[in-house]
């Protein structure tokens, strides 16, 4: 277990709390809300406990409620990255992984692909971009479009997850 190099969350006030992990789920406040409620205690002191709690309070919440912490999260290359309108963690997310390095080519398919995801599951495509590459993406992409809506449902929560332990682990 880990622990956190800038913080001590067991020792926040609930609005400390919630203002130094609120951005952790995109857009998200009310999953550090609902961590805080759920009692605070020195385990929440380690990344990967604090992470736990933070992705219980997700899955266990409503579908509609799931599906707009989904929605919250920006398309991979798209309109809101070229106009610089990704929260900083999404810009260095997307940045780590070369997005911003495309070619037009790869740009071009990035929308296609974007385009065609949401068409089809009506959310954008969420991937946990770090230690990828613009190409390993494309093939997620690629291959994850095949899914059915449940998969992409819950791929995109388990994704989100995943970023969250990221963001927490860069604490």
């Amino acid at each position: 277990m880990s622990k956190f190099q800038t913080c001590t969350p067991s020792s926040m006030t609930r609005e400390a709390f919630v203002d130094s992990f609120g951005d952790i789920y995109e857009h998200s406040a009310w999953v550090a809300e609902q961590t805080w409620d759920s009692g605070i205690d020195a385990s929440l002191d380690e990344i990967e406990s604090l992470q736990a709690r933070m992705a219980a309070q997700l899955m266990n919440a409503d579908r509609e409620r799931q599906l707009t912490l989904i929605n919250a999260h920006p398309d991979l290359a798209g309109k809101a990255a070229v106009r610089g309108e990704l929260t900083a963690a999404s810009t260095s997310e997307q940045a780590g992984a070369g997005i911003n390095e495309c070619s037009a080519e790869e740009f071009a398919r990035f929308t296609e692909l974007n385009e065609a995801y949401k068409d089809k599951f009506r959310f954008p495509f969420i991937m946990a971009v770090k230690g990828s590459n613009r190409h390993q993406i494309l093939a997620a992409f690629e291959e994850r479009i095949h899914n059915s809506p449940e998969q992409e449902f819950e791929r995109a929560l388990a994704e989100i997850n995943k970023i969250a332990l990221f963001r927490l682990q860069a604490m």
